[in-house]
């Protein structure tokens, strides 16, 4: 138990530096953007390069995690889908939506800086995969429902960032010292920069809006998710244990904002 406090409450305490500095206006209105964007497009594709490019191929395509991973979505989102349809809407969009919800973790913000602090270095490119794996296909996947604009995924600066380092660790390019460093340094920021963005960001947010169909939504993300992916990556399939661990913890975040 003290090592979960260890881990979790430095977490938790980010997020409520940075929305104690929103409520109380230390900073300005335009801080949450700002914020966000250093860590979408500068501190999180620097972490996703570095870190794939120096994997071993074989570990990136890791066939059992992505099956765990998208075992897991595949499973809740079904039900997700059924019950929205009957239960909430019919509408495509909105179904979608509520399925979507219940499946698509904060991996990126919240997962990245949670695993590596409570596991190290180990857990970075796990991480990542499942950031990308989570970010490229699900939110593709989305897009292509709603407004068929999934070319707009691709063109991500965590698809991109990943592809280069997929593409760098194929062809086994060593990426040169001082280029590693400040790769390195960007991307340690990632972690305490998108928690803070994140507590910036739930200023001002309402929580009460469509009550019974949120509770539902959050059981299935936080408890049915990561049960049915422990389930796949234990019983079904055969994986290191720190890789299982990454599988249902990222499988028990929280719904991401970005897919609203």
């Amino acid at each position: 138990m003290q090592a979960l406090i260890d881990v979790t409450l430095p977490i938790f305490g980010i997020m409520l530096a940075g929305y104690l500095s929103g409520r109380f206006r230390l900073l300005g209105q335009d801080s949450t953007a700002a914020l966000n964007g250093f860590v979408y497009f500068v501190a999180l594709p620097a972490l996703f390069i570095k870190a794939m490019a120096g994997a071993p191929f074989q570990d990136i395509l890791n066939g059992p995690f992505l099956a765990a991973w998208y075992g897991g979505q595949l499973g809740v989102f079904a039900l997700a889908l059924l019950v929205a349809t009957f239960f909430f809407t019919d509408r495509l969009g909105a179904v979608s939506m509520n399925a979507i919800a219940a499946v698509f973790a904060n991996t990126g913000y919240m997962g990245i800086p949670l695993l590596m602090t409570a596991f190290g270095d180990i857990m970075t490119l796990p991480a990542v995969i499942v950031t990308v794996a989570n970010g490229a296909v699900v939110m593709a996947f989305l897009t292509a429902i709603l407004e068929d604009v999934a070319v707009g995924v691709v063109k991500s600066p965590l698809v991109l960032s990943a592809a280069l380092g997929l593409t760098l660790s194929a062809f086994r390019v060593p990426i040169p010292g001082p280029v590693d460093t400040f790769l390195g340094l960007l991307g340690d920021a990632a972690g305490p920069c998108a928690l803070f963005a994140m507590g910036l960001f739930l200023v001002g947010q309402s929580i009460r809006r469509g009550a019974v169909e949120v509770m539902w939504v959050s059981v299935l993300k936080l408890i049915a998710h990561p049960l049915l992916t422990w389930f796949i990556a234990t019983e079904l399939l055969e994986m290191p244990p720190h890789f299982v661990a990454a599988a249902v913890i990222m499988a028990a975040l929280p719904t991401g904002s970005l897919i609203f």
